[in-house]
């Protein structure tokens, strides 16, 4: 039997293979085709439309890499084709089947208008259905030669990742360019035998259901006429419609079809090819629309609209025909579909303001719900932040890329950190790209978690990562499945609609506590440290313009507070934090751009906050603190004097020098401020830290230890660690100088400079400050490894049983042991501005400008303590995508911080990513706002979006526990309201005079109108 049931398959099989798909074309009649090449970027539609074209030949090799060639076709429709479904093919040379990542083109008609795009799988553009004969048809079609960057399977460096080392050699040949006649009834047919086939292989050995799928196609190929496929397809069709009609089980599984096209912001492509992206797959999609009744695609990200926006008017008209029709329905309410780990606490706020109001804005509509199918791993602040922007669910797929355990759950309530609890889904057919296969709806049957409990799940489908979206064909699929024996039904319905049905059909959906860790993916955490580093800067250097923004606006009357440029250097880092810029896992031209607009934000930040500032008055030199934490530190003058100097939070004071409390002393190699007491060894690391304040020893063993790692993934470069890198190092011991280069008594420092590799070099200075415990070690490394990883280890004498990490608006625990498999996988973590391991009454807090991965491990020594070591990721240099990833100059510093609770860890955070400033300023103004109660800590000061004047306020309680505290105001105060991140009011805030009380519980976010009394 077995072997009767593989003859039929393999006779199906190469009939519907050899005989049937050739057959959906009747007929076909060329283009005749001219070309021009574009020189260097893309053009306008007026000026190709405008330029000189040459005949161009098919089989003819066209397109430099990151090129546009322009084709003109002309075309007539034969007489005799008069009442046919005509079309237009094109295949400009595609190779393999995936849309996103190779030549790919966008079809205009002469006067521009957009028609539709070509890929591998989407060839087609509608002419007639049905025609009349004779129709002339005129296209320019803009053919985009991107290079297939997966070519070698990420297993290889390419040149080809940047225009500046791609070279010029054609990439493609241009294969055909046709009219033709879509025989309906064939194509049909072959959909037919397609679902059916599929269906049948997923199908059980001894399902009778499957035999009967099996018989029911032996006997249709008998109809088949090998010399008139053509004219035997209707009876095909009726033979198979008794199985295709057999409707599915009662109970079968319901996967909710939503239509999707992921598009990577930038990924294999520079942002300069996203815009062109979308425009292309949002063409094919409003194309669709208007052919399948039932079509609903969903799509995220409002920096791609407003791209199309701004660059494509007729394809927004289209769009925003499709949403007031129901069939396109925005998503996400985010800029971008940012990465979920690194962007800081009020950027992810901001993703979310920004991209909600842009919905609401255009189309009049609230998104419902954020969407990040493909991020890599997810900050436990999201189920807070996504409340308070009025969410009431959360999508992603990427936990199931899981290495080593498997997510319980795909239906389940997602608690944060503060406590709140949002609905979250992961679509068990593990795809954002489902194509509604056979094999991808068993999968989603097989996998699914929640059996017993729920019934349905979602299914985003189309072609994507590059775009490409849904296509007819899986249109097709889907209403031959939408009730079909031996599937999972499948229903297309907006994502709000699934996620209502899901959430009243299991109502107590089981609960994930923290942080949703990606088990995969973890050296997105440190891989191109410069676009990381551009990131950090630039949040910091829009908090400080904010504020001091703000305060010119309420104490000098002519002073206009810049909306428009905030908004839009906001929206350019928002952009840059898309899952695939800042996690550093793009070609190497998209990394080139993001140091370049990083450099361009800094200028204009730090003018704009210079600007702020004078507007104050100038007169004597003051120092500003845009930290929430009062400050007494050293701070250099213009002319690089040290002074010691004490200055509010959110304030400023004159420059004035204050007593330190002990001046600093230098030794040899030893420093000390009555604080801390550091000695550094000949080898150049820290052989000692002494915690004066408690008699303590901090360092069990060499601290700042640097260790040079092999680091070669099993596969994806860019974005992986495994956890055999631990087991080849090279400890750099062998410094080339170490020595005294500040003496003074309110700074010293000792810098060591060593040689190592295939000349690399690095300049550390190690800093010690009167009247502080922190010890900067500021670094400059000139790098040229190759896969290679520099970690920075602290070993210390702390039994810590956790670690704990500064997040989004607070921090994470995690356990320091492996117990468990899920403690063992999280060899290599997240965190912001700051680490910190304790055990009961002390604590060290390692701080940071700029890295975000490391590890925390513990030993137990032969002395019976326990050592806890804390091992910062410096730098990577792994070479796919990009192959020259991180080489070249790093500055940054990181510090250790002894004797330090959590609180102190906050404060040492925000001190060191947000230097102070030194300006001149006649005025001496009140801060804007100052927080008591010890854990409230403002996070953003801002004007009102709406123009109101009105003052925002965004803060929240940093140490994990409850507190009541005060915001004070240095402006008289006509009343508050607590809003949502939107800014929209949720309810009164008590006033007392210029203060607001404020009762935060853990974590809390609190944001703030404040009505100025004018």
């Amino acid at each position: 039997m077995h072997d009767e049931r593989r003859r039929i398959e393999e006779r199906v099989a190469r009939l519907h293979d050899q005989r049937i798909k050739p057959a959906v074309y009747a007929a076909r009649v060329p283009f005749e085709v001219a070309a021009w090449q574009a020189p260097g970027e893309p053009v306008p539609f007026e000026e190709a439309a405008a330029a000189p074209y040459t005949p161009f030949a098919m089989d003819t090799p066209w397109g430099p890499p990151w090129g546009t060639t322009w084709f003109r076709m002309r075309g007539e429709v034969p007489a005799d084709w008069a009442g046919r479904r005509v079309e237009s093919v094109i295949d400009l040379g595609f190779v393999g089947d995936w849309p996103g990542n190779q030549a790919e083109a966008l079809v205009h008609l002469t006067d521009g208008t957009p028609l539709k795009a070509v890929n591998p799988l989407n060839q087609y553009v509608p002419v007639a259905r049905p025609a009349a004969g004779g129709e002339v048809v005129e296209y320019l079609v803009e053919a985009a030669s991107n290079p297939d960057i997966l070519a070698n399977e990420f297993s290889a460096p390419t040149a080809l990742g940047d225009v500046r080392t791609a070279g010029d050699r054609p990439l493609y040949t241009f294969r055909r360019a046709d009219l033709a006649v879509l025989d309906e009834e064939v194509w049909h047919l072959d959909l037919d035998l397609q679902v059916l086939r599929e269906l049948m292989r997923e199908l059980g050995e001894h399902d009778p259901r499957r035999h009967e799928i099996t018989h029911a196609l032996d006997r249709a190929m008998d109809l088949l006429d090998l010399d008139d496929v053509a004219g035997s397809a209707t009876a095909l069709r009726e033979a198979l419609k008794p199985v295709l009609a057999k409707p599915a089980h009662a109970s079968a599984h319901i996967l909710s079809g939503i239509g999707h096209a992921h598009i990577d912001s930038a990924w294999l492509w520079p942002i300069r090819e996203t815009k062109r992206k979308t425009s292309r797959t949002f063409s094919n999609v409003t194309a669709l629309a208007d052919e399948y009744e039932e079509f609903v695609f969903a799509c995220s990200q409002a920096q791609q609209y407003e791209w199309v926006r701004d660059n494509y008017p007729h394809v927004w008209e289209r769009i925003k025909k499709s949403v007031a029709k129901g069939q396109w329905a925005p998503v996400g309410g985010m800029w971008v579909e940012a990465d979920g780990n690194l962007p800081g606490g009020e950027a992810l706020a901001r993703q979310l303001v920004h991209g909600k109001r842009f919905f609401m804005d255009h189309f009049g509509i609230e998104t419902k719900g954020v969407w990040l199918p493909d991020s890599f791993g997810y900050t436990a602040a999201y189920p807070q932040l996504a409340k308070l922007a009025g969410n009431d669910w959360f999508l992603t797929q990427k936990i199931s890329w899981n290495q080593t355990n498997t997510f319980p759950h795909h239906t389940f309530w997602w608690e944060g950190i503060d406590g709140t609890r949002i609905f979250t889904h992961f679509p068990p057919i593990d795809t954002y790209n489902a194509r509604f296969s056979g094999e991808e709806l068993s999968r989603a049957v097989r996998n699914y978690a929640e059996k017993g409990g729920a019934t349905r799940s979602l299914a985003p489908f189309g072609w994507g990562d590059g775009g490409g979206g849904p296509t007819r064909e899986i249109m097709e699929r889907a209403r031959r499945l939408k009730d079909l024996e031996g599937s999972a039904k499948v229903e297309i319905e907006h994502p709000d609609v699934f996620f209502t049905k899901a959430r009243a059909e299991y109502p107590d959906a089981p609960v994930w506590v923290g942080e949703l860790y990606l088990e995969l993916h973890r050296a997105t955490y440190t891989t191109q440290a410069r676009t990381k580093q551009g990131n950090r800067r630039s949040e910091h250097l829009l908090r400080e313009a904010e504020l001091w923004a703000t305060t010119a606006a309420l104490h000098a009357p002519e002073y206009a507070y810049p909306y428009e440029k905030l908004d839009r250097l906001w929206k350019t880092v928002l952009l840059h934090q898309f899952h695939d810029i800042l996690p550093g896992s793009s070609i190497a031209w998209v990394h080139r751009e993001a140091e370049a607009e990083y450099a361009r934000v800094a200028r204009e930040l730090t003018a704009l906050t210079g600007e702020a500032i004078a507007a104050l008055g100038t007169g004597t030199p003051r120092v500003f603190n845009t930290s929430p934490r009062d400050r007494a530190e050293v701070v250099r003058t213009p002319q690089g004097a040290p002074v010691y100097v004490q200055v509010p939070a959110n304030g400023s004071a004159p420059l004035v020098p204050a007593e330190p409390p002990q001046p600093v002393t230098v030794s040899g190699r030893c420093m000390q401020n009555g604080i801390v007491r550091v000695q550094v060894a000949e080898d150049g690391t820290l052989s000692s830290v002494c915690d004066l304040r408690s008699d303590r020893e901090v360092l069990a063993g060499p601290g700042n230890l640097l260790r040079l790692h092999t680091d070669l993934p099993n596969y994806w470069d860019a974005w992986d660690i495994d956890k055999h890198y631990r087991n080849r190092y090279t400890d750099l011991l062998e410094p080339d100088s170490v020595t005294v280069v500040e003496e003074t008594p309110l700074l010293g420092a000792i810098r060591v400079v060593r040689s190592f590799g295939k000349g690399s070099r690095i300049t550390q200075t190690i800093t010690v400050r009167a009247g502080s415990a922190r010890i900067d070690i500021e670094t400059d490394i000139d790098w040229h490894e190759t896969e290679k990883i520099l970690k920075a280890g602290f070993p210390v004498d702390v039994r810590a049983a956790h670690s704990h990490a500064e997040i989004q608006f607070g921090h994470v625990q995690r356990p320091t042991h492996t117990n468990t498999t899920w403690e063992a996988a999280r060899f290599e973590v997240s965190g912001h501005r700051w680490v910190h391991i304790a055990e009961p009454g002390y604590g060290v807090a390692i701080v940071n400008d700029s890295t975000y991965g490391h590890d925390v491990t513990r030993t137990v020594r032969e002395d019976g303590g326990t050592t806890t070591t804390v091992g910062l990721s410096l730098v990577r240099a792994p070479r796919v995508p990009d192959p020259e990833a991180d080489q070249g100059r790093h500055r940054f510093t990181y510090a250790l911080l002894p004797g330090a609770s959590i609180e102190d860890a906050v404060a040492e955070g925000y001190a060191l990513n947000l230097p102070l400033r030194v300006a001149d300023s006649a005025g001496e103004p009140e801060p804007v706002v100052r927080a008591e109660g010890e854990g409230v800590t403002v996070e953003a000061v801002k004007l009102a979006d709406d123009g109101s004047g009105d003052v925002v306020v965004r803060l929240y309680e940093s140490r994990g526990g409850r507190v009541n505290g005060v915001l004070r105001t240095g402006f008289p105060l006509a009343g508050a309201e607590i809003t949502d991140l939107l800014e929209r009011p949720l309810e009164p805030a008590g006033t007392d005079g210029n203060a607001v009380p404020v009762q935060l519980r853990p974590f809390e976010v609190r944001t703030l109108r404040l009505a100025v009394s004018r």
